[in-house]
């Protein structure tokens, strides 16, 4: 989407239209970001931090003061401001800063939640650990179809109740949201990073998820969301237990975005990587990130969730994000396959993953036209919602 913020920042301008796409869901008001904008200076991290910071402070502090209702609307907000306050600061693990904005935001959105009808906080057994998330139970008696809903690369449990948790429960589905391996509570909580062989994860929360009461087993779909547009159709090609699932946006290798911005073919690029030490791989590295917001993000925050001491180390575990060797073939449930002509990260990724489902499928297009064209389609949220519900209604 044309940048309204940021025109020389696409990573910080990508982030702020996340922040406007959760207005639609209660999470933030387009005066509030607006006004924090105005003081953050493109590139600069510590502005960012500072700006968002201040903004969920001030809504902290005055829903302390508020009648129930109005705090619940000015915690959530304020949960979105401390997610954005920390996002770009994952390149340096032992920044204080992290933690404190973190703990505030799940606070905030627990507190908010606490308030509302059949939402309820869930620990997931997971390996000998659990994985947090949130169960939205579905309005009225009678058992219902259950929507499970990850995130990706960077979003979080939380981020998802206005990125579909809330659109399913209101349209009769049961709906879990989870952090996985690599995502926020995992990472902050207890250090546990990404895994590519997703159906690991997924097997441990459906076992979880169809003990739970009222849920109808035989009508079960998967939901990922932007890395999560990988991790869930690889759960499952895997995973019998699946009626449907469903790809924000389409992903089909993951370590496109940066074989394409390297001088070598994908083999290539996978045996530098993964070489002792290969300096020229290096340079060329640390030269993409100073000419690209993203690349610099998008380093920083990898070596942060999937582990790796420097960038070469983190792009070889990224480079094994794929589904090749058949794995995308191997998916025979019903599947919806969302694009977004102008995506940030993975341009042409959902038709390539598309072309390779062996069942049941459709591939979705937004456009530029609908405000939709964005990765995920942020800031189209409504619209998003409406139509991946209406395909899970006709094929559930």
């Amino acid at each position: 989407m044309k940048p309204l913020l940021f025109e020389d920042d696409p990573q910080f301008w990508f982030e702020t239209l996340i922040a406007l796409g959760e207005i639609a869901y209660g999470g933030a008001d387009f005066g509030e970001i607006v006004a924090t904008a105005s003081n953050i200076k493109s590139g600069d991290y510590d502005s960012w931090h500072d700006a968002w910071l201040a903004t969920a402070e001030r809504l902290y502090a005055e829903a302390a003061t508020m009648h129930p209702i109005s705090a619940r609307d000015a915690y959530l907000r304020a949960s979105t401001y401390y997610r954005r306050a920390e996002f770009f600061l994952h390149g340096n693990p032992e920044d204080p800063r992290i933690n404190y904005a973190y703990e505030r935001n799940v606070e905030c959105f627990q507190r908010a939640v606490e308030t509302l009808d059949h939402v309820e906080r869930i620990e997931i057994p997971y390996d000998g650990h659990v994985l947090r998330g949130y169960f939205y139970r579905a309005p009225g008696d009678g058992p219902k179809p259950l929507l499970v809903v990850h995130n990706g690369f960077d979003g979080s449990a939380e981020d998802l109740h206005f990125m579909g948790a809330t659109a399913g429960q209101e349209r009769g589905y049961h709906v879990l949201t989870f952090d996985g391996p690599g995502q926020p509570s995992a990472v902050h909580r207890d250090g546990m990073l990404f895994r590519p062989d997703w159906e690991h994860v997924v097997g441990q929360v459906l076992d979880y998820a169809l003990a739970l009461p009222g849920v109808l087993p035989e009508k079960v779909a998967l939901i990922g969301w932007s890395l999560g547009g990988m991790l869930a159709p690889r759960a499952a090609a895997f995973e019998p237990r699946l009626s449907a699932v469903v790809a924000v946006d389409g992903l089909f290798d993951a370590g496109a975005a940066f074989v394409q911005q390297l001088p070598w073919d994908r083999d290539e690029i996978v045996r530098r990587a993964n070489a002792p030490e290969d300096p020229e791989l290096d340079a060329f590295l640390a030269a993409a990130k100073e000419q690209s917001p993203t690349v610099r993000w998008a380093l920083g925050h990898g070596r942060y969730v999937m582990g790796g001491a420097s960038d070469r180390e983190f792009l070889a575990k990224y480079l094994e994000y794929h589904l090749f060797d058949g794995v995308a073939e191997r998916i025979t449930c019903p599947a919806l396959i969302c694009d977004a002509p102008e995506d940030l990260f993975f341009t042409g990724q959902p038709q390539q993953l598309y072309d390779r489902i062996s069942g049941p499928k459709k591939l979705l297009n937004f456009t530029a036209e609908e405000g939709a064209d964005a990765h995920c389609h942020v800031g189209a949220m409504r619209l998003a919602s409406g139509r991946i519900y209406d395909w899970l209604d006709d094929v559930l």
